[in-house]
């Protein structure tokens, strides 16, 4: 079966969040994540999504962005049917490429420490876990 990378259009969407609801992976279908929204983040020049595919069928999702500093690596996620394959390998790989394309020479990602799979992907990947950053957030809304 033949797989390919690409980056995702607004046309994706619904592949896009069919693949995080069968991750478990937490989403805001009314906020940021509804459909108006990531068209505007598709939109954008220093974003982007990609899907790894398998006979047209949605495997993997991750997405890419820099902020002029860094690159961030989201929302990765990978059908459980198809976990220790290496797709989340493959994933970061092609986000890496787009951020170093963009310049960016530090990666990082934000990984939910109850999230081990992803913490043992990103390891493999050479990203090493900062245990003294504290992440803080402020949102306009629970949805944001």
């Amino acid at each position: 079966m033949a797989q390919n990378i690409r980056r995702l259009t607004v046309d994706d969407y619904d592949a896009i969040i069919n693949l995080w609801a069968i991750t478990g992976l937490p989403y805001k279908p009314n906020g940021r994540d509804s459909r108006e929204m990531m068209a505007k983040e598709l939109a954008r020049d220093y974003c982007a999504f990609f899907g790894l595919f398998e006979d047209g069928r949605m495997l993997a999702v991750g997405i890419a962005n820099f902020d002029g500093r860094r690159g961030w690596i989201n929302r990765v996620a990978v059908d459980p049917d198809r976990r220790g394959e290496r797709l989340t390998q493959e994933i970061i790989a092609v986000c890496e490429k787009y951020l170093d394309d963009q310049g960016s020479v530090v990666n990082c990602a934000l990984i939910e420490e109850v999230n081990g799979p992803s913490i043992s992907s990103f390891q493999r990947a050479g990203y090493v876990c900062m245990p003294n950053i504290l992440y803080f957030s402020k949102r306009v809304s629970s949805d944001s």
